[in-house]
């Protein structure tokens, strides 16, 4: 069935769709717990700093959770790097399985957390597992799927990852309301405990998920299988060596413009709404309910956005290709996401300016997902891809540093210092566009063997 007219999804059998939804929700779940980190960060950071100082607990709240941000983000971009090269030596699956047991069972541990050093830790070791599943995910994917359902099984696979983040945003208003109500004592805690049930998931991966041919063939050759999973062989080839360092600075701008200003969207209306509570007489812990709720709306909000940001994606660069999408969504990522920190303050503007810049921001991952695997051959897939993905998330990771340091010393004296630093980080995008001329165009063209 090879008919341009069939639609995609025709073109997969039983075992194509149990890989689709398999990779998608152990990707599903690591996106939750990134999305319970972000909704808990603020209310943890509160309990765990203790500081009793209002004003100074409202600027060092803001920055330990810009450093929590970036010590996970090293943590993510380590094990990218690592479970990369074994996605590659060892084979897909089996990388899966420990990626997702790996992040399951330090974010339970990060619920038992006493100081801002131990959550970070388990902040930083969850982030070995989050970092490796995408890649040997997408290159699993990318390898078994039909040729022409490949991308849009891609950026499927990318627009679910929207379902885990709506998962926590209703985890958190949940809390909120438990919270208000007084019938529990903590947002945060308990949303790391449910963020441990994705290991679950590792069962039926052991029990049948297999490598794609594709890899089980190379990994039997001679040459391709001495340089499996080599970062050597990446860069001794100047085509690889190119197509990394290009992926490398696309991501780079995704990552920044999403982890250091996208998503301090739910801390930007934290802070503008617990000014607002306050002014309405309401006790400390009703504004920390309610706070809560809000911020799981705002979370909902952007993620609605995002699938279908993520899933047209895959539509668009089918239609017009690669490069012209990606220049399409950096351009508007960076309007909408400055919009949003310009404007708003007001409840309905969650509703309108959120879930554009979720739609606009989230469609550059589905580009990565569909795109990297495209540039480089089996035996370099999942390293090459990791390399893209994760050394962009070390160099990101002093995105969310940088918001603290402009939050708590450029911004400070302002009455809204975190509002100004995210407006001056949404200049992030146009590295994207700088990078973006240099960058292969692969619209109909195979996976390189």
């Amino acid at each position: 069935m090879n008919d341009a007219r069939t639609p995609w999804y025709r073109e997969l059998n039983r075992y194509h769709w149990f890989v689709l939804i398999v990779a998608a929700l152990g990707w599903l779940f690591d996106c939750l717990d990134q999305q319970l980190f972000i909704l808990a960060r603020q209310p943890a950071m509160k309990d765990l700093l203790q500081i009793s100082d209002p004003a100074q607990m409202k600027a060092a709240v803001d920055a330990y959770a810009g450093y929590a941000t970036s010590i996970f983000l090293i943590g993510w971009a380590t094990g990218g790097l690592v479970f990369g090269v074994l996605g590659d030596r060892i084979g897909r699956a089996r990388t899966m399985l420990i990626t997702i047991l790996m992040y399951s069972l330090f974010t339970g541990l990060s619920a038992f957390s006493v100081t801002f050093w131990d959550f970070a830790l388990y902040r930083f070791l969850t982030g070995l597992g989050v970092g490796g599943e995408f890649a040997v995910g997408v290159a699993l994917v990318a390898e078994v799927m039909p040729e022409r359902a490949r991308p849009y099984a891609l950026s499927l696979l990318q627009a679910l990852s929207a379902v885990g983040n709506v998962t926590a945003a209703l985890l958190n208003m949940t809390m909120g309301s438990l919270v208000e109500q007084g019938l529990v004592t903590s947002v945060w805690r308990p949303l790391f405990v449910v963020g441990a049930v994705p290991a679950l998931l590792a069962l039926v991966i052991r029990r049948r998920l297999k490598e794609p041919e594709r890899w089980q063939s190379v990994s039997h050759k001679g040459a391709a299988a001495r340089q499996l999973g080599s970062y050597g062989a990446l860069f001794r080839d100047p085509r690889w060596r190119k197509n990394a360092l290009i992926g490398l600075g696309l991501a780079f701008s995704g990552v920044v413009g999403l982890w250091a200003v996208g998503f301090f969207t739910m801390d930007l209306v934290g802070n503008v709404l617990t000014k607002r509570f306050v002014a309405d007489g309401l006790s400390e812990q009703e504004v920390v309910g309610r706070v809560a709720y809000w911020k799981g709306i705002t979370s909902l909000m952007i993620n609605g956005g995002a699938f279908l940001g993520m899933y047209s994606f895959g539509i668009v660069t089918q239609r017009i290709g690669r490069k012209p999408a990606f220049a399409i969504g950096f351009v508007s990522a960076l309007i909408s996401t400055a919009a949003v920190f310009a404007f708003l303050t007001e409840f309905w503007q969650i509703f309108v300016l959120v879930p554009i810049m979720g739609f606009c921001q989230l469609s550059l991952f589905a580009g990565y997902a569909i795109y990297f695997p495209e540039l480089f051959p089996t035996h370099l897939r999942s390293t090459g891809t990791s390399f893209c993905y994760n050394v962009g998330r070390f160099v990101a990771a002093v995105g969310p540093t940088m918001l603290a340091l402009l939050t708590s010393q450029v911004f400070a004296k302002t009455d809204e210092p975190l509002r100004y630093a995210g407006l001056t980080m949404c200049s992030i995008f146009v590295v994207g566009l700088l990078v973006l001329p240099f960058a292969p165009e692969t619209k109909g063209r195979p996976l390189p063997d």
